[in-house]
């Protein structure tokens, strides 16, 4: 299974927050494990540091972003994909960039724990426990 990693995921995992840290730490460990298989939208990297940085400081946040980078790859960017982003008919524009992200990867899943917000999504998001059940099977 080939899945885009959203960023609130990221984000457990980063600050760590419970109960939900444990579920993004298997996810990541299973990305490590299955190399080319999880991914990451480029902008999530913009995100998870300005956050990071910011409550923490910048060594720690590039830290963690050298280690999402050993566990996800990075999905590409361009005009074309924004303008794809503008035209889904999903409320957040952030949302609508992971979906398509996930579509230039070839994802059949975005994991994230807001699955109401990609109701409109061309892409379905499952949570990191439906992932992890599925994966395991």
């Amino acid at each position: 299974m080939i899945a885009l990693v959203d960023c609130d995921v990221l984000l457990d995992l980063g600050f760590p927050r419970e109960p939900f840290a444990e579920e993004a730490a298997q996810l990541l460990e299973w990305c490590r494990l299955h190399t080319g298989r999880g991914f990451l939208a480029w902008h999530s990297l913009g995100n998870v540091h300005y956050l990071l940085a910011r409550h923490h400081d910048d060594a720690l946040a590039r830290r963690f972003l050298d280690g999402l980078l050993s566990a996800l790859d990075v999905a590409p960017a361009s005009g074309l994909a924004a303008r794809r982003a503008l035209a889904l008919p999903m409320r957040d524009f952030e949302d609508a960039l992971q979906a398509v992200a996930a579509e230039a990867v070839g994802a059949q899943v975005i994991v994230t724990r807001n699955t109401a917000d990609f109701r409109r999504s061309p892409i379905p998001a499952i949570t990191p426990a439906e992932f992890l059940r599925r994966v395991r099977v």
